[in-house]
């Protein structure tokens, strides 16, 4: 209560201040008319604010608050469309993916088996070839002593005509050779 008492104190002498300085707003005189006019410029203020420029206000507010929904509504839209493309994205990697390595799987499988298959028929073709060649080998082998034998009794009697001068008998000479070749046979040939 003192607190309002020396407020009451205080307002009363500085409006006696004021009224002596020179300051007729707060004359008490005035303060009915001031007040009056007070009211009627904020009443009037108040209806223009109400009526004409706070409705044009509140629809750009709400046109705003709508925009700003539907964008949002769009965007959310777009996001999730943008996932299930993704989703479908890593779907289609994925099977090319397994079908690459499936493609890469049989390609494997059949390259293994067209391999296999000329390598067999290569082992074939060349056991036939060396089997050939042996059988060319025993043959000649075979035939290589009398070939040996038949020139070197040629050659022997065609030296020795040219030595001497005088043909020798090819028999002689065909004996003496079969004899020969009949003690390094082992050694030439293994038999």
């Amino acid at each position: 209560m003192g607190k309002f008492l020396f407020l009451s104190i205080f307002l009363a002498s500085a409006v006696n201040a004021a009224e002596k300085a020179g300051m007729p707003q707060l004359d008490t005189k005035f303060w009915f008319s001031q007040f009056f006019w007070l009211t009627i410029t904020f009443s009037i203020l108040f209806v223009i604010l109400s009526r004409f420029i706070l409705p044009k206000i509140s629809a750009n507010l709400e046109t705003r608050k709508s925009q700003i929904l539907e964008n949002i509504t769009a965007a959310e839209k777009k996001r999730e469309e943008s996932e299930l493309k993704i989703k479908e994205f890593k779907e289609i990697v994925e099977k090319t993916e397994i079908e690459a390595k499936n493609y890469l799987n049989d390609t494997k499988k059949k390259l293994a088996k067209n391999i296999a298959l000329k390598k067999e028929t290569l082992e074939k073709e060349l056991t036939e070839e060396i089997k050939k060649v042996e059988i060319e080998i025993q043959e000649l082998r075979g035939k290589a002593p009398e070939r040996i034998n038949k020139i070197a009794v040629e050659t022997s009697a065609d030296l020795l005509q040219q030595l001497i001068g005088v043909e020798v008998n090819s028999s002689s000479i065909s004996a003496i050779v079969d004899d020969l070749s009949r003690k390094k046979m082992k050694e030439y040939y293994g038999n």
